[in-house]
């Protein structure tokens, strides 16, 4: 068994990928707000390493509100095929602009008009209004390439603790925890 919590996350995503049959890069995102006031969400890992654990998301909507408020994060994945989970969390920063555009030129085509057509997380009236700005989006863009919106790019989360979770027969589940120092990595184990 490793050390490393990164090359222990790389063999569970590994083992997620070729086993789970939807968005193994799906993981629960849990802020808070400068009261407190906690959210949680699903959003998609999009890159991950020793810097960090990377998302992408509209800088005008709720979860970006939390992080300019408590720059702070918790992740989940939770793999159900696998009957485990790993909860990392630490501090968030956002990712540079040459990293986001970069990954945003990657996305649909349709996903990228949909970044510009969408006010995340605002009211909206009805669903005809959101495709309504998502045909004039691509009329604005016909014949070109889509830009990144200036409001949308990434976040990084930092791990300085990580929880490996394998479920075990008898609810005797195996937890091993590691948190970060400045010499690497401490090594424990957590009661089931």
């Amino acid at each position: 068994m490793t050390t490393d919590p990164l090359l222990l996350f790389d063999a569970w995503y590994d083992e997620a990928r070729a086993s789970e049959p939807n968005d193994a890069n799906a993981m629960a995102l849990a802020t808070a707000d400068a009261r407190g006031q906690p959210s949680v969400r699903m959003v998609l890992l999009k890159g991950h390493g020793a810097d960090g654990f990377v998302f992408y998301t509209n800088h005008q909507g709720r979860k970006a509100a939390d992080l300019r408020d408590n720059a702070h994060a918790a992740l989940l994945f939770h793999w159900k095929s696998l009957r485990r989970q790993i909860r990392i969390e630490g501090p968030v920063s956002t990712v540079g602009e040459a990293q986001a555009d970069a990954y945003f030129a990657t996305r649909s085509r349709d996903s990228q008009l949909g970044a510009w057509a969408s006010d995340q997380s605002r009211p909206l009236s009805a669903r005809a209004e959101f495709e309504a700005r998502f045909e004039a989006m691509r009329a604005r863009f016909a014949g070109g390439d889509v830009p990144r919106p200036p409001h949308w790019s990434g976040y990084m989360v930092f791990a300085e603790r990580m929880e490996f979770w394998q479920d075990r027969a008898h609810r005797l589940h195996e937890r091993r925890l590691f948190t970060r120092s400045r010499d690497g990595w401490v090594e424990g184990l957590l009661y089931p």
